[in-house]
C-alpha cells in the first residue's frame, strides 16, 4: 500500500490510517479496544469515563460490517482531487470541546470529507458553512476547516454526528443506526450539563428526541414538529436543554437559497442565550 502525505503535516499515512500512527488529534492508540459488534458499542460506551475516552473508542470501531467495508473502499479508491492525500477511513469520532455548553447535532461523515479528513464537517461545503457560522458567533478560532491538525478549536461547542461511518448513498440502514446509537446516547449524556442543542435537520431533531428518550430525559409530548427555527425542551437530570432546529447545512439547502447565512445566524446566536 502506497503512503501518501497529510496535507498539513506533510507526514506519510497509509490508507486507511491505523490508530495511533500520529494522524492529527487522533483520539485513539493501537491497543485502544475494538467494538466488533452492537454489544461490543454498548459495552464500551458504558464505560467510557469521559468525551475523550468515548471518542477514542468511536474511532476504531468495526460494529457494522457494510459501513465498514464502504468507507475503507472509499479511502482506497478515493477522488480524483484528492488522489495524492491519505484518506482517515475510520469513524469519524466527535469533535470540539471536552466539556461542552452546546452540542450540534449532525447526520453522518461524507465519504470525502470527513471520510478522508477524520474531522467532522471539513473538508467540504457543508463545513465551510457551519465553522463560518461558528466562528461568527465566537464559538470557533476560524472560520474554515480543510484538515485536521489545520488549527481549528472550538470553545464550548462540541459536534456529534448521528452515525460516524460514511454510508453508501448517505443512507445508513435502521440497524446501523440503532447500533451507533449507542455511542450517540453515551454522548448525550457524557456531555452534561448542557445549555442548549442545535439539531441539523429533521433526521438529527428527531433522533435527538429517540435518544432523549431512551435516557429517560423528559420532553413535550407530542414533539414539536422539524422546522428550522423550532424548539422545544429537554429535561435532564442535571438541568433543562433548549433545542433548536435548522435546516442541514448541505448544498441542496444553502445553493438554493433555503438556508441563508442570516438563518444560520439567528439559531446559533440562540444557543447562548438563558435557557
Amino acid at each position: 500500500m502506497q503512503q501518501l502525505p497529510h496535507p498539513v503535516t506533510g507526514e506519510l499515512f497509509d490508507s486507511p490510517v491505523p490508530p495511533g500512527t500520529g494522524w492529527p488529534d487522533d483520539p485513539a492508540t493501537a491497543d485502544t479496544p475494538v467494538a466488533g459488534d452492537a454489544g461490543d458499542v454498548r459495552r464500551l460506551a458504558a464505560g467510557a469515563r469521559d468525551l475523550p475516552a468515548l471518542d477514542a473508542y468511536v474511532s476504531v470501531c468495526r460494529a457494522c460490517p457494510r459501513l465498514v467495508a464502504w468507507r475503507e473502499e472509499v479511502a482506497v479508491t478515493k477522488r480524483t482531487a484528492y488522489a495524492g492525500q491519505p484518506y482517515w477511513g475510520r469513524p469519524s469520532p466527535s469533535f470540539g470541546d471536552p466539556h461542552p455548553e452546546i452540542l450540534v447535532i449532525g447526520l453522518a461523515p461524507a465519504a470525502h470529507g470527513a471520510n478522508r479528513t477524520g474531522r467532522m464537517f471539513t473538508g467540504d461545503r457543508s463545513g465551510d458553512w457551519l465553522y463560518a457560522a461558528l466562528h461568527r458567533a465566537g464559538y470557533a478560532s476560524q472560520p474554515s476547516s480543510v484538515a485536521a491538525g489545520d488549527g481549528l478549536r472550538l470553545s464550548r461547542v462540541r459536534i456529534v454526528p448521528s452515525t460516524h461511518c460514511a454510508p453508501p448513498a448517505n443512507t445508513p440502514t435502521p440497524m446501523e443506526l440503532a447500533t451507533c446509537g449507542g455511542w450517540f446516547d453515551r454522548d448525550l449524556e457524557l456531555a452534561l450539563p448542557l445549555r442548549s442543542i442545535l439539531a441539523l435537520g429533521g433526521i438529527a431533531w428527531s433522533g435527538t428526541l429517540r435518544a432523549a428518550k431512551r435516557l429517560g430525559w423528559g420532553a413535550d409530548a407530542p414533539a414539536p414538529r422539524f422546522g428550522h427555527g423550532a424548539e422545544t425542551l429537554l429535561r435532564t437530570p442535571q438541568g433543562d436543554v433548549r433545542m433548536v432546529g435548522s435546516y442541514h447545512v448541505s448544498q441542496q439547502n444553502t445553493f438554493t437559497g433555503r438556508l441563508t447565512e442570516e438563518m444560520l445566524d439567528a439559531v446559533v446566536t440562540r444557543l447562548g442565550s438563558p435557557v
